[in-house]
């Protein structure tokens, strides 16, 4: 089964500066808000699927990002929809005592989009990005280690399965003891420092993508533990959810992917098939399923949409509903 098709009443891109939102019918379609309904964007960045919920639905939405950045820019959406709008600074990973400390016990929807938002992408001051140059940094939240920290101190092999681990880069090796001996000469400070050194022994990527983009990404979810926050978000959210609401998920990392599918499944009771000779696996297959799949595999992007919108390429959503009690 998958989700519904998209809905026809979709919202125009409320955002600013080309920032779209990826898969936005697909999103609404799934996560069906409806009037009177209370929902959490746990992933605010530049309203764009907030806006569209708030436009839908005569509803009550809570906006998490833990960019306080992205919340200062959500001031002008809030004052569209005043007393239906609450932008909230922190982790969606900590979205139970957020909604706690708001009087929230239950939602009857979230939405997550993972990764890094095109606002932090396009501003070099952040870090993030291989396509200009800045200060070696990617936090999300502007507090804590930077990736420049992380580059400049980490041992060549905890590096290495750092970059392998995270990145899935298969020349993991080779770059960690390009950056151990270059930071020898000089501490890497800046963004293209950093792509220059991983370009001097890395070969051309057949598919055109640039050859530092997997160790950036590997540095990037290790700065803001970033699956460890997936893993927490996932769970809290499943915690709130009231009987009927739903969870939708669209991540763009393979890693991330992988902890939404198996969260989803096992939440749904679609476990691998029990043993005989394994009591405590019968036991758990028989039990009652508390949410069912929405989408029973991953939903893609169009093909309209990732042409005019390359960001959306890599996009998969997932979705699961809480059953009625």
């Amino acid at each position: 089964m998958s989700a519904a098709s998209p809905s026809p009443m979709v919202a125009p891109d409320p955002t600013e500066g080309g920032h779209v939102p990826v898969m936005l019918a697909e999103v609404l379609a799934a996560l069906a808000p409806r009037d009177g309904a209370t929902l959490l964007d746990g992933t605010f960045g530049g309203g764009g699927y907030s806006a569209a919920i708030l436009s839908a639905a005569d509803c009550t939405l809570y906006a998490v990002d833990r960019d306080p950045d992205a919340i200062a820019r959500g001031a002008g959406l809030a004052a569209r929809f005043p007393g239906r709008l609450h932008l909230v600074e922190g982790r969606f990973g900590d979205m139970l005592s957020l909604m706690a400390e708001r009087g929230v016990d239950s939602l009857d929807g979230v939405v997550l989009d993972l990764g890094v938002s095109s606002y932090q992408i396009d501003q070099a001051e952040r870090g993030f990005s291989l396509r200009s140059d800045g200060p070696l940094d990617m936090r999300m939240e502007k507090s804590g280690p930077t990736a420049a920290e992380l580059v400049n101190t980490l041992p060549e092999r905890e590096l290495a399965d750092l970059l392998w681990e995270l990145g899935e880069e298969r020349h993991s090796r080779r770059i960690a003891r390009k950056i151990v001996a270059a930071r020898g000469d000089a501490p890497f400070e800046t963004t293209l420092q950093l792509a220059e050194a991983i370009h001097a022994v890395m070969p051309r990527d057949p598919s055109g993508m640039d050859s530092a983009t997997r160790s950036f990404q590997a540095l990037r979810l290790k700065v803001n533990d970033e699956l460890g926050e997936v893993e927490r978000g996932l769970e809290a959210a499943m915690r709130l959810l009231a009987p009927g609401g739903r969870l939708v998920v669209v991540s763009f990392h393979s890693l991330e992917d992988r902890i939404v599918k198996r969260f989803m499944r096992d939440a749904a009771g679609r476990t691998p098939g029990a043993s005989r000779f394994d009591p405590a696996s019968l036991k758990k297959a028989t039990k009652q399923a508390d949410f069912r799949l929405l989408t029973t595999t991953a939903l893609r992007p169009s093909m309209a949409e990732s042409t005019t919108n390359p960001r959306a390429r890599s996009a998969r959503l997932r979705a699961i509903e809480r059953l009625a009690a």
